[in-house]
C-alpha cells in the first residue's frame, strides 16, 4: 500500500496531531506500507518554528523511513481568529505545490491519499490530486474546526458567515471517500453535517499501553521539581490555548492556597507544556501571588510515563462548546497510566458518556464552573488517602481494552487494504 498523510502537524512535534501522526506513520512502515508525508514544519505547540527547521523554503528527508516533505507557512507568535485563518491557508498554498510534485511520478503516486482535519483549507487541492491521480480519499478529523471558530466565540452562529463556512464544510466532506474520526459522538456530528453513514469510519486515538503504565517510578521527577512526598500534585499537560480556559485552574489553585484546609499536606499545581497563552497564564499566576503553581516545559517523550504517575490528578480542561465533539487527545496517556482525573465536560459529550458508562474513570465537571471544578478536585484528592496513593484500576484496564496502539492501527490497516479494493 502506498499511503500519502497530508496534513498540519507531524513528528517531532511532542503533543496532539503531529504525535499521533507520526506514530502511525513509523507503524505503517513497520508494517509493509510505503508511507509519505506532507506537511508543514513543526511549530506546535509553542508557536514558533522549530530552529532546525527555520527558513522560507521547503525540506524533504527520510525519517524513519518516511519520505517527509516540510512545508513553509506562516506561524503568528500570538495567534488571533484573523492570523489563524492566514496561517492555515498559508500552508494550503506551499503544500498545495508540494502536493503538485507528486502528479510526475508513478513512485509517488498515492493508493490512498489521508487528510487530516485540520485544516479544512487543503481538502479541495487534496480531492483534486486525488482525482487525476486515482487514490482513495480519507479525510480524518481530529478536530472540527469550523464548530470550535463558533464555539469560541470567533464568529456568531447563524450569521451568513456561519452558514457559508457550515455549507462549503458538509460540500468537502461529502466528496472523500471515507470520512473517518475519532469518537462516537463525532461520527453522529458528521452524520448530521450530511456525511452518510457507510462513508464513516471509528479511528480512535491511541496509547502505548505497554510504555505508558502505572509501574514506573515518579519520585525522581517529584525531587527535580522540589514537590515534597506529602504534596498532592495536580498536572495539567499539554496545549495551553484558548479553547482550553485555564485560568479557571489558576482562580482554583488561588482558593486552595488561601481558603481551603490543607492540614494533610499542601495541594500544588503543575502546568507543563507550551502554547499560545502561556506567557498569559505565568502572568496570572504571578498577579495572584501563587507559590502553589510550577509551570514546566514540555518533556522529552522516554520521561513522559514518569511524569504521569508523578501526579496524583490530571486535568482535561475546556471551555464550554469545544469540548463537544472532540475526544482529548492527552487524555488516552492518562489513562494508560492508571491516572485519576478531573475533565470539565457537559454530560451529553462524548466525555460524558464515558464517565457515566465507565463510573470511576474520571470525574466529570461542568465547564468554565469553578466551585464544580473544585469539588470534582476534592473528590479526587480524597480518592488518594481512600486508596493509598493506588492507581486508577478502572482507567488502565479501559486503556488496556479500548486504546492499545497495535490494535488499532491493525484494525485501521486492515480498513485502508479494504478501501483499496473497493
Amino acid at each position: 500500500m502506498r499511503f500519502l498523510l497530508y496534513s498540519l502537524n507531524y513528528s517531532p512535534e511532542l503533543t496532539g496531531i503531529g504525535k499521533y501522526n507520526g506514530e502511525m506513520s513509523g507503524w505503517l512502515v513497520n508494517n509493509k506500507a510505503d508511507v509519505q508525508v506532507i506537511s508543514a514544519k513543526p511549530y506546535y505547540p509553542e508557536w514558533e518554528v522549530y530552529p532546525d527547521y527555520s527558513g522560507l523554503g521547503y525540506k524533504t528527508s527520510v525519517e524513519s523511513d518516511v519520505l517527509v516533505t516540510r512545508c513553509p507557512l506562516y506561524v503568528p507568535a500570538k495567534p488571533t481568529a484573523l492570523k489563524r485563518i492566514v496561517h492555515l491557508a498559508s500552508f494550503a498554498l506551499t503544500s498545495a505545490l508540494a502536493l503538485t510534485t507528486k502528479l510526475f511520478s508513478s513512485k509517488t503516486r498515492p493508493d490512498v491519499l489521508f487528510v487530516v482535519q485540520p485544516t479544512l483549507f487543503i481538502t479541495p487541492v487534496a480531492l483534486l490530486f486525488a482525482k487525476l491521480v486515482g487514490a482513495k480519499t480519507v479525510l480524518h478529523i481530529q478536530d472540527y474546526e469550523v464548530d470550535a471558530m463558533f464555539g469560541l466565540g470567533l464568529a456568531n452562529e447563524g450569521s451568513l458567515l456561519s452558514r457559508i463556512a457550515y455549507g462549503v464544510e458538509t460540500w468537502l466532506m461529502r466528496r472523500f471517500d471515507v470520512v473517518s474520526t475519532i469518537s462516537f459522538s463525532m461520527i453522529e456530528k458528521a452524520k448530521q453535517k450530511g456525511v452518510n453513514a457507510d462513508q464513516m469510519l471509528f479511528f480512535p486515538n491511541w496509547a502505548d499501553t505497554d510504555f505508558v503504565t502505572p509501574d514506573v517510578d515518579g519520585s525522581s521527577i517529584r525531587n527535580e521539581w522540589g514537590l515534597a512526598s506529602s504534596d498532592k500534585v495536580v498536572l495539567y499537560a499539554g496545549n495551553m490555548g484558548a479553547k482550553q480556559g485555564l485560568e479557571m485552574v489558576l482562580e482554583a489553585a488561588a482558593k486552595y492556597q488561601t481558603e481551603i484546609n490543607q492540614a494533610a499536606g499542601a495541594v500544588k499545581f503543575v502546568f507543563v507544556g507550551a502554547g499560545a497563552h502561556v506567557d498569559a497564564l505565568k502572568q496570572m499566576a504571578q498577579d495572584l501571588q501563587l507559590d502553589n503553581v510550577i509551570f514546566k516545559p514540555l518533556q522529552a517523550w522516554e520521561d513522559v510515563p514518569a511524569m504521569l504517575v508523578m501526579a496524583d490528578v490530571h486535568l482535561v480542561v475546556q471551555k464550554k462548546g469545544a469540548a463537544d465533539a472532540v475526544l482529548p487527545s492527552k487524555l488516552t496517556n492518562i489513562l494508560s497510566a492508571g491516572g485519576r482525573s478531573v475533565v470539565t465536560a457537559e454530560v451529553d459529550t462524548e466525555l460524558g458518556q464515558i464517565e457515566a458508562n465507565y463510573p470511576g474513570i474520571y470525574t466529570l465537571a461542568d465547564p468554565e464552573n469553578l466551585d464544580a471544578f473544585i469539588a470534582a478536585l476534592d473528590t479526587e484528592l480524597n480518592k488518594i488517602d481512600q486508596n493509598d496513593g493506588s492507581h486508577n484500576v478502572i482507567a488502565r484496564k479501559y486503556a488496556e481494552e479500548y486504546l492499545n496502539r497495535d490494535a488499532i492501527l491493525s484494525n485501521f490497516l486492515d480498513n485502508m487494504q479494504q478501501i483499496i479494493k473497493q
